[in-house]
């Protein structure tokens, strides 16, 4: 393993401990909300290093706390617990031990590198202030985010700054990737319920075909974007499933489609819902058929705010130098739930490489995806210097 000079020693000093440590949270993955045995390990290592710990909060979020000196300053640092519903094909000693679940994002790795610095900055207390480490569960689509702040989590536990990062493919070990404003899309998970008549298919008129209002609806949603968003923004509407009927002859009573819609702007995802709503209503009566319209909000879009980001890139150009500090690439739609903490306090979220080619470069959510272990001390070093630097006398 390759060391920058400006990594912190005592991070890479204890780089083994915490890559198994990764490693043993990898074997044994839990999916949102069934963090149990991760919050246990997180709230478990905090505790025996002196922080204040808090557990069920989000279900099983974690936070630990560490005051120092007589600062008001407060800072929050982030990390997701949560594995996915996937079946892991990549033959790692490691590899998960629970048929058809794996972390195939690098939740482990984001753990296990937040614990990183979590031991570093209780053993050597070089800051004054008070530092909020944040172990957020389920937060693949479930919501885990939205939840810790609607019990409480600002309240109990204030934050002047919050910040989080990611693991990234094919970007080199080493770098960072950041950019004020939009850094992740907004994702909406939409189904769409078209219930008509069924009958046979040689008599289709005696029949409100559904199939054929679904297949009207998925041509007109393409024109939300092309038609309703201004072609300098960025947005995407997709269909990923038509599910109706079972037979060549044979129309059905019903038929569902089911959407991901991204943005990479508020009022741009708000206006696609309200095309989107009046859209179906509308070619849906034209069938004859009737729509049941279920839209979720999974997140929203990832604002990193102006003086946090600056501050970011200080610390990560003096970390790894100027030439490792990349702009964030434009279009790209990732979502992340990191962005309701970001409604409520100023903050900053970064992606870290991952490594490129065989070892680093497999897509997330990918049977043969791992968190490259390299990571974990570039990971564990930015928030040791990021909370020392923002936490100073």
């Amino acid at each position: 393993m390759s060391h920058s000079p400006s990594l912190i020693p005592e991070i890479v000093a204890s780089a083994e401990e915490f890559i198994a440590l990764r490693h043993r949270i990898h074997r044994h993955p839990e999916i949102g909300f069934e963090e149990v045995a991760t919050s246990k390990l997180v709230a478990d290592s905090l505790r025996s290093w002196g922080y204040e710990v808090t557990t069920g909060i989000g279900g099983t979020g974690v936070v630990g706390q560490l005051k120092l000196g007589n600062s008001n300053k407060r800072l929050g640092i982030r990390a997701d617990m949560d594995a996915l519903p996937i079946k892991e094909n990549t033959g790692l000693p490691y590899a998960s031990e629970i048929d058809g679940k794996m972390h195939a994002c690098g939740h482990d790795g984001h753990t296990a590198t937040l614990l990183a610095a979590a031991k570093y900055l209780a053993q050597t207390r070089k800051f004054d202030g008070t530092l909020n480490l944040i172990f957020q569960p389920a937060e693949e689509g479930l919501g885990g985010a939205a939840r810790m702040i609607k019990e409480g989590l600002f309240e109990l536990f204030p934050c002047d700054a919050v910040f989080s990062l990611h693991n990234a493919p094919s970007l080199p070990i080493g770098q960072f990737a950041l950019r004020a404003g939009a850094m992740a899309a907004s994702s909406d998970s939409v189904t769409i319920t078209l219930q008509g008549k069924g009958g046979h298919g040689a008599m289709p008129h005696f029949t409100q075909d559904p199939i054929v209002a679904a297949a009207s609806i998925v041509m007109g949603l393409q024109t939300i974007v092309s038609r309703n968003i201004d072609a300098a923004e960025t947005a995407v509407v997709t269909v990923g499933a038509l599910q109706a009927g079972t037979a060549p002859n044979v129309i059905p009573d019903s038929a569902k489609l089911l959407l991901t819609i991204r943005a990479l702007a508020v009022p741009v995802q708000t206006l696609i819902e309200e095309r989107l709503r009046k859209l179906v209503k509308h070619q849906a009566e034209s069938f004859n058929v009737s729509a049941e319209i279920e839209y979720k909000h999974i997140s929203r879009v990832v604002v990193n705010t102006p003086d946090e980001t600056a501050f970011a890139r200080k610390v990560l150009t003096e970390m790894v130098g100027v030439n490792h500090v990349i702009p964030m690439p434009t279009g790209l739609l990732g979502s992340e739930d990191f962005s309701w903490m970001l409604e409520q306090v100023p903050g900053c979220y970064v992606l870290i490489g991952n490594g490129v080619g065989k070892h680093g470069g497999c897509m997330i959510h990918n049977p043969g995806y791992d968190f490259n272990d390299e990571a974990l001390v570039y990971g564990a070093s930015y928030w040791g210097h990021l909370a020392q630097a923002f936490l100073t006398a």
